[in-house]
């Protein structure tokens, strides 16, 4: 059986291993979300749980950075590269050019897309999570010969899905 703190454990376990995310605003866009690249801090992190912003570095030219006024809600998409964790995460919205924290969260993947540091273009977006929807993969070898058996694999499934404060 799966608790709901070991799906937000899979979740951001997850999330700091693959970092992309679908970005978009919930309401009032043009109805599309982008594939940017989160940044977890490390400080955020107490055991496998994390509490604190999800940031995506971009440009200052990016469209969906021009359009979000802080306190703009957002929903952000995740599915982890083995296709065994999908979440659909909610919160809001904020953009930011502090320097302090582009150093803090600079590191050589960032670097490749800047030309420095110091590029007067680096922006950030800053979503911090109020909650998800958060699914773990139950399709298993085991939920197939259960079926095999006559036994109903929905038993399996309905503890690896949680609506979960963030």
């Amino acid at each position: 059986m799966t608790n709901e703190t070991e799906i937000k454990e899979k979740f951001w376990k997850a999330l700091k291993s693959d970092m992309t995310m679908f970005l978009g605003k919930a309401e009032g866009e043009d109805g599309h979300a982008r594939p940017m690249t989160a940044q977890l801090e490390d400080e955020g992190f107490h055991g496998n749980l994390y509490s604190g912003p999800i940031w995506f570095f971009t440009s200052v030219d990016n469209g969906l950075y021009q359009k979000i006024s802080d306190g703009d809600r957002a929903m952000a998409h995740f599915t982890s590269k083995g296709h065994d964790v999908w979440a659909t995460v909610h919160g809001s919205l904020s953009t930011s050019q502090d320097r302090a924290t582009i150093d803090r969260l600079w590191n050589r993947f960032v670097a490749a897309w800047y030309e420095g540091k110091d590029d007067p273009k680096i922006a950030l977006i800053r979503l911090e999570p109020e909650n998800a929807e958060i699914w773990i993969d139950a399709s298993s070898i085991v939920a197939g010969v259960k079926m095999l058996l006559g036994i109903d694999p929905k038993e399996d499934y309905k503890d690896k899905v949680a609506e979960v404060s963030l």
